[in-house]
């Protein structure tokens, strides 16, 4: 009997190979197992499926793993409103964890003796995916070819074509990767500093003029309400999604760190991650204290990180999770939104938890809790302090 290998497949030319390579070369049976985290439709998974069989796959299997991602993971990113560099919503990269998940459950059933995948070894996503399948499935081994051959995509063609494998190979111009938070783009202009992608890289084009609003409703800090509609989870992002992409918003350019050491640059969309990222921001400054506030961002930063840096199952994550979402129990309301082309502004907030509701007094008009000799008692012993500082040491 031949040795079993599970492949995370995409559909693409270096996962092809592998399919190719994997049952020709090494004479394995290839079981190929695509997890979609929102980023395929029917169309797309059906097709996919049959190529896999064309390419000699034993089995193809698609694994639905958004649900799951959306429960363990946005959320989270959400409450933390968590934009790496300031920039990111970690899109893509925050899927990996869970695809790979997928795909060592399911070598765990079908009793692989292999687990490949088709990443080179330039980028992040081959850490991400050899760690987990380290740590959840250490008794299976991991092979990577795209990556241990040092192939080029014409290599990949050329090889593919002498085993009789007909299709369109011709080269796209720029490199997508598509999920329920958010598309990122690579291509030429990417790889260097000073160019950007241009308006044809974009999936999504512009399709509307003028102004739209929107408004959007959050409870305990999850979406709830899409301009009066109750709906939440998947369903909200993809229509937030559907209506922000229209007027092209969403679109930059993440710059970072990678794993590997190397700095790196890509595109991106994602209209529903910013706004519903930039609301719930929103809304807490109105509902959360200041020290609320500021100890959500260390947090929200370091568990963004984590998640960048394949350190999803540190059990500090779990952790940071737990003081995420308790502090989430007050961040309830709706945010109103105005849609222009490439651009949105927050307007503004209604909550029953809004503290600057509180009647105690309007900043810069009239103060109903103190006097004025309150605040100049107050002032004098807060200038105590700096008062002796710089009477000892005169630095200023």
């Amino acid at each position: 009997m031949k040795e079993k290998v599970v492949l995370a497949y995409s559909g693409g030319l270096d996962t092809s190979y592998c399919v190719k390579y994997l049952s020709e070369e090494m004479g394995l049976e290839v079981y190929t197992a695509l997890a979609d985290t929102g980023g395929f439709s029917a169309k797309e998974l059906k097709d996919v499926e049959e190529k896999a069989y064309a390419l000699g796959a034993k089995q193809h299997i698609n694994l639905d793993v958004t649900q799951e991602y959306y429960e363990k993971c946005i959320r989270y990113m959400v409450f933390g409103n968590i934009l790496r560099n300031k920039t990111y919503p970690i899109s893509v990269s925050s899927e990996r964890t869970f695809q790979a998940l997928a795909i060592v459950n399911y070598a765990k059933e079908v009793g692989a003796q292999y687990i490949a995948h088709g990443s080179t070894g330039a980028g992040n996503d081959q850490i991400r995916f050899d760690l987990c399948f380290a740590v959840f499935a250490p008794e299976i081994k991991i092979i990577t070819p795209t990556r241990d051959l040092k192939l080029s995509r014409e290599v990949e063609i050329e090889y593919l074509k002498a085993h009789g494998v007909v299709s369109d190979w011709t080269k796209m111009e720029y490199s997508i990767n598509k999920g329920v938070w958010g598309t990122s783009i690579g291509g030429k202009e990417t790889l260097k500093s000073n160019t950007n992608l241009p308006e044809k890289a974009y999936p999504s084009q512009l399709e509307k003029e003028g102004s739209e609003s929107l408004e959007l409703e959050f409870k305990q800090g999850e979406i709830v309400g899409v301009n009066g509609e109750n709906i939440s989870g998947i369903a909200a992002i993809n229509k937030i999604e559907k209506i922000g992409a229209a007027w092209a918003i969403g679109r930059d350019t993440h710059v970072g760190d990678t794993i590997v050491g190397i700095k790196g640059r890509v595109g991106f969309e994602a209209a529903a991650p910013m706004l519903i990222i930039k609301s719930h921001e929103l809304l807490e400054k109105h509902t959360l204290t200041k020290w609320q506030q500021y100890w959500k961002e260390q947090l929200g930063n370091w568990y963004g990180m984590f998640l960048h840096e394949a350190q999803y199952s540190e059990p500090v994550m779990r952790d940071i999770e737990k003081f995420l979402e308790n502090s989430q129990r007050n961040v309830n309301g709706k945010v109103s939104i105005q849609l222009r082309p490439y651009h949105f502004d927050l307007v503004g907030i209604e909550s029953a938890n809004d503290l600057m509701n509180s009647g105690f007094a309007e900043y810069g008009e009239m103060n109903n809790a103190w006097s004025a000799d309150d605040v100049k008692g107050f002032t004098k012993i807060m200038s105590i302090p700096l008062s002796i500082y710089n009477t000892v040491n005169k630095d200023i």
